[in-house]
C-alpha cells in the first residue's frame, strides 16, 4: 500500500513525545503532574506515537478500534492516578490492622461489614491475603484503617511475615459457636508476637453472636482469655452489624493514644537536649592581658 506524501508530516513533531506515553504509564514517583494539560499531551503523544507504529499492518477500521480503545484506557489510568494521588494526602495517619484466627470464623464478614456495610452468606474461604481501607475520624484527626485479611488455613503459614509487618493492630478473631476456634487462640497469640511488633494493639473477638443457641464458648470465658492476655474483648457479629464498628473503633483510638504520647514523648526528649546559656568568654581582655615578649627583652 501506498503511503500518501502528507501523512508522513503527521509524524514530524513527535521525536521527543515519543517517550511520554511510557511516562505516563510508568510513573510510580508520581515525577509528573497530573493535570488536565499534562494528561492532553499525553493522549496526542499516545495518538502519534501508535499511529506510526500500526500504520502499515492493519487495515483501518481495526487501527481506528484499536486506537481508540487504548488511548481510553490510558487516560483513564492518568486520571485515576490522579484522583488516588490526592485522596491518599487527605489523611493524617495510617494504620495497618491484621484479621487473624482459623478459617471461617468470619473474618472475611467482618471485613465486608466495616469497610463496606455488606455481608456475604455464602462467602468462601480467603486466599492468600485480601484488605481493604476506609476513613473516619479519630479524637479529630482523620485516620486511614487499612484492613488485612488472609487465609485461616495452614497452607498459607510462609506469608506469616510479610502479613503481619508494619502492623499497628490486630483483631483476633474465633467462632463462639466452634470451641477449636477458641483453643486456636493461644496460637495465633504466639505467632503474633513472634512476628508483629512488640507494641501491637490486640483485641480479642468472639464471632458469631447472632447464634447464641449453638454457643460452645461461653463470654465469660472469652473474657478471661483476654484478661489473661492484656487483650480488650468482644463479641461481634458480622451478620447483624454488632459490635463491629466498635471493635475497630477501639483498636484504632488506642494506636492513635499509643502514637500520639511516642510523639510528645519525642519532642519532650528535642527539648531535653537543647544546651543551656553558657558563659561569655571576652578573649580579647585574656589576650591583652598576656601579651608576648620580644626575645631579647629583659
Amino acid at each position: 500500500m501506498k503511503v500518501p506524501v502528507y501523512s508522513k508530516f503527521l509524524f514530524l513533531p513527535i521525536g521527543p513525545l515519543s517517550l511520554l506515553p511510557f511516562l505516563s504509564l510508568y510513573n510510580p514517583l508520581q515525577l509528573l503532574p497530573s493535570n488536565l494539560s499534562i494528561t492532553v499531551l499525553f493522549f496526542i503523544s499516545h495518538f502519534c506515537m501508535v499511529r506510526f507504529l500500526i500504520f502499515y499492518h492493519f487495515p483501518l477500521h481495526k487501527r481506528i478500534t484499536f486506537g481508540i480503545r487504548f488511548h481510553f484506557l490510558v487516560l483513564c489510568r492518568r486520571l485515576r492516578e490522579g484522583m488516588a494521588y490526592k485522596v491518599d494526602h487527605e489523611y493524617d495517619y495510617l494504620f495497618k490492622i491484621v484479621l487473624i484466627g482459623d478459617s471461617g470464623v468470619g473474618k472475611s464478614n467482618i471485613l465486608s461489614r466495616f469497610t463496606r456495610n455488606e455481608f456475604c452468606l455464602e462467602s468462601k474461604s480467603t486466599i492468600g491475603v485480601e484488605f481493604a481501607t476506609r476513613t473516619l475520624q479519630v479524637e479529630g484527626k482523620t485516620v486511614k484503617a487499612q484492613i488485612w485479611d488472609t487465609a485461616g488455613q495452614e497452607r498459607y503459614r510462609a506469608i506469616t511475615s510479610a502479613y503481619y509487618r508494619g502492623a499497628v493492630g490486630a483483631l483476633l478473631v474465633y467462632d463462639i459457636t466452634k470451641a477449636q476456634s477458641f483453643e486456636n487462640v493461644t496460637r495465633w497469640l504466639r505467632e503474633l508476637r513472634d512476628h508483629a511488633d512488640s507494641n501491637i494493639v490486640i483485641m480479642l473477638a468472639g464471632n458469631k453472636s447472632d447464634l447464641s443457641h449453638l454457643r460452645a464458648v461461653q463470654e465469660t470465658n472469652g473474657q478471661k482469655l483476654a484478661e489473661q492476655e492484656g487483650l480488650s474483648f468482644l463479641e461481634t457479629s458480622a451478620l447483624e452489624a454488632q459490635n463491629v464498628e466498635k471493635a475497630f473503633q477501639m483498636i484504632l483510638l488506642d494506636i492513635y493514644q499509643i502514637v500520639s504520647k511516642k510523639a510528645l514523648a519525642a519532642q519532650e526528649a528535642a527539648k531535653a537536649v537543647v544546651p543551656t546559656q553558657g558563659t561569655t568568654i571576652n578573649v580579647g581582655d585574656y589576650g591583652n592581658n598576656n601579651q608576648r615578649k620580644g626575645c631579647c627583652s629583659n
